[in-house]
């Protein structure tokens, strides 16, 4: 796990100098190195954290003069060990024991379909030093970022969005898609845009080849199938399901350094725990974090992810943050985001991540176990849903607001007449495939939602801290079995309910059976005191008023009763406002 960064130009000598601006706003991303290559008109930039061949001979950027080649990585590849002993059988020699390599000579061998080979996330750029080419891909599920500044003569590239501020040169003005998709789409900005007009990101699962002149060609190379299988009987997919989901585990393991597990307490991360325990791992230890309660809510799930750290004998750590903690945490959160990200479990994980990475390097987590098996509350509805009646239904269950709300609540030089937030949803369940109108949802929600909410505020907060967290659950593999899956087999038992089948004589009953928790922020939640004045000052402030995004009434109205007001799926509607303000004005826009 790393950052990286480039400065590619079409015609003249790249800036060096842009480079060396990026590079400390990837440092807690990689603390443990940096390194830069320069080759003219290419220039890469790496900053470096050690979890696979600790010796220098694992540093990037890596350059291959052999092969006339040159990768900066940002990920990991579960699978470096299988696929260098294939290279090696077509003559290729490594002079390092790292997964940078492996990427290094499975591009020399497949070319850009080199990523079909690997198994992990990752990031990563390659130029080829006689032809000047530059190949971006990013990974299936869109686990590691790649953000990008596109100018005429011009392309940038970086882990975060604040590096490509940081080297200049970047229309920061809103767009105005991305801000009714943010007001609209639970707060999520689909790919390829961001909140600003001059960055955009890579889509998952994509492949970019930029050749010398500036030419580009965009390649989606994989997608999960949603199409019913025979291959698996109606009773058999519970035990599929398991046996894939301990392999991707299995594989998250690897690693030159120790692997602990983030442990909520829910069926997820406790699935995680008991399939390592399974496969003889000695010593394991887990993470749980808890806050003070508020607005009457507990803010801790202590007790259920100790009955399973007890269980299966982890070394456990309880993380308790009190409120000393919490508002000071609030601001540095906000500055960690690559985007605006509007969830409460944000400070959580970070506040997490702040304490777990004094401890180990690496964590399985549990997310995307919802986003593939029909976790969440707005699937049960769709279910017998007439196709030509999905769209409508999932606008109604996931959207924040309708379009004729937004109308009334952003102000009328920000909002569009087109609701664009609808129809991208349209275009994605008009696609062929996912015939079903949950699978439509799962589709969607797997290639946009759950890339730029859930995986994209771990990898955030996580790398905040230095911190490498990987996802099983994410694993292609399990995500194409479980496309497979037919709905109701996802749907059974209050959703979930083949993964809960799985679970069953791995994880404790009263686990898998328990009401569905979630990250508990209740000062988050319900908005008061010290907290409250933070997200009035956001609104209120200077900045804020000269942008204009929102028409005063409804500010006036949110603060006015800050707690009451909540989305479709009941998050705070004043948090959304004041986290987006909030985001802007930390990075001086």
């Amino acid at each position: 796990m790393c950052g990286i960064a480039g400065d590619i130009r079409f015609g003249q000598r790249a800036d060096l100098e842009a480079v060396r601006r990026m590079l400390p706003c990837l440092q807690s991303r990689g603390p443990d190195g940096e390194g830069i290559w320069d080759h003219g008109r290419i220039v890469f930039g790496h900053r470096r954290l050690r979890i696979i061949d600790l010796s220098e001979t694992g540093r990037q950027p890596m350059t291959d003069e052999g092969l006339g080649l040159t990768v900066v990585f940002n990920g990991c590849v579960y699978n470096y060990r299988e696929l260098r002993d294939e290279l090696r059988g077509y003559g290729y020699e490594f002079f390092s024991t790292s997964d940078t390599e492996v990427i290094l000579k499975a591009y020399h061998r497949w070319g850009a379909d080199c990523v079909t080979h690997l198994f992990g996330m990752f990031a990563f750029a390659v130029a080829e030093h006689a032809t000047g080419t530059v190949t971006l891909a990013r990974d299936r599920l869109g686990i590691k970022p790649l953000y990008l500044a596109e100018t005429p003569g011009r392309l940038r590239f970086a882990s975060t969005l604040p590096a490509l501020l940081a080297a200049g040169g970047v229309d920061t003005t809103i767009d105005k898609v991305a801000l009714q998709h943010y007001m609209t789409f639970h707060s999520v900005v689909p790919a390829p845009r961001t909140i600003l007009s001059g960055v955009r990101k890579l889509p998952p699962a994509t492949v970019r080849v930029v050749k010398a002149d500036g030419t580009a060609t965009d390649r989606v190379y994989w997608e999960a199938d949603f199409r019913r299988t025979a291959e698996i009987a109606p009773g058999e997919w519970a035990a599929a399901v398991r046996e894939k989901l301990d392999l991707a585990v299995k594989r998250r393991m690897v690693a030159d350094v120790p692997v602990g597990v983030l442990l909520s307490g829910g069926l997820d991360s406790s699935l995680i725990v008991a399939l390592l325990a399974g496969q003889g791992q000695q010593g394991l230890t887990t993470f749980s974090i808890g806050f003070d309660s508020g607005g009457g809510e507990s803010g801790d799930e202590f007790f259920w992810s100790d009955l399973v750290a007890k269980q299966f004998g982890t070394e456990h750590h309880q993380i308790r943050i009190g409120r000393d903690r919490f508002l000071p945490a609030v601001d540095r959160t906000v500055a960690a985001m690559s985007e605006p990200m509007v969830s409460h479990d944000c400070i959580a994980f970070y506040l997490l991540s702040e304490d777990v990475a004094k401890h180990v390097k690496v964590v399985q987590s549990g997310q995307g176990a919802d986003e593939i098996f029909a976790g969440y509350s707005w699937y049960p509805p769709l279910d017998g849903i007439p196709r030509q009646q999905a769209v409508k239904a999932y606008a109604k269950e996931f959207f924040d607001r309708t379009h004729a709300d937004l109308a009334r609540q952003l102000s009328p030089a920000w909002h569009l007449d087109r609701d664009h937030a609808t129809e991208f949803v349209a275009e994605s369940f008009g696609r062929p495939g996912a015939t079903d109108a949950v699978d439509a949802a799962l589709r969607i929600d797997s290639q946009v939602m759950l890339v730029d909410d859930p995986v994209k505020r771990v990898d955030n907060m996580t790398m905040a801290w230095g911190l490498e967290a990987r996802v099983p659950f994410l694993d292609h593999e399990l995500v194409e079995l479980a496309a497979a899956c037919p709905p109701a087999s996802k749907l059974a038992s209050d959703g979930k309910g083949v993964l809960k089948d799985a679970a069953r004589g791995l994880v404790p009953d009263e686990v898998i059976d328990r009401t569905k928790g979630y990250f508990p922020v209740p000062g988050i939640r319900h908005l008061e005191g010290p907290m409250l004045a933070k997200v009035r000052d956001a609104l209120y402030a200077p900045e804020a008023r000269a942008r204009g995004l929102f028409r005063p009434e409804y500010v006036d109205a949110l603060l006015a009763d800050p707690n009451t007001p909540r989305t479709t799926l009941g998050a705070n509607q004043l948090w959304q406002l004041a986290l987006l303000e909030m985001w802007l004005q930390d990075k001086q826009i």
